[in-house]
């Protein structure tokens, strides 16, 4: 498990290109904010999380799949992630950010096109 990356992920850096390619300057992993958000846009006081489905647990995604050994590990493992998920969104939003998360699946090449698209439109608005 030490080899998994959490920064930098090929999902994350297609929507740090997208939005720099859009115009949209950025910081990356502030440690000030809570839940360190994978995007910071401070200009329109928006965060943006990249979630994998199997690590943030994606419901009815195909990329969640609960592994057969270990399975009660695995499972606290994922409910503790979406339960500190809920609390770093609440959290953030107490303070008057914006909280956007994009799903893994939801950046595959028949979905990306059209997810990054509507991320410019909850952007602004």
């Amino acid at each position: 498990m030490s080899r998994i990356k959490g920064k930098n992920t090929k999902p994350e850096l297609l929507v740090r290109k997208y939005l720099f390619s859009e115009g949209f300057r950025y910081r990356l992993h502030d440690k000030k904010l809570p839940g360190k958000p994978d995007v910071i846009l401070p200009k329109y006081k928006t965060v943006i999380f990249v979630n994998g489905c199997f690590w943030h647990g994606h419901e009815e995604c195909k990329f969640y799949v609960i592994p057969k050994t270990r399975t009660d590990w695995w499972l606290a493992k994922i409910n503790t992630t979406i339960a500190n998920d809920e609390k770093v969104t609440t959290t953030l939003q107490n303070l008057g950010w914006s909280v956007i998360t994009i799903w893994e699946c939801e950046l595959k090449k028949e979905k990306a096109e059209n997810t990054l698209s509507e991320l410019i439109k909850k952007i602004i608005n």
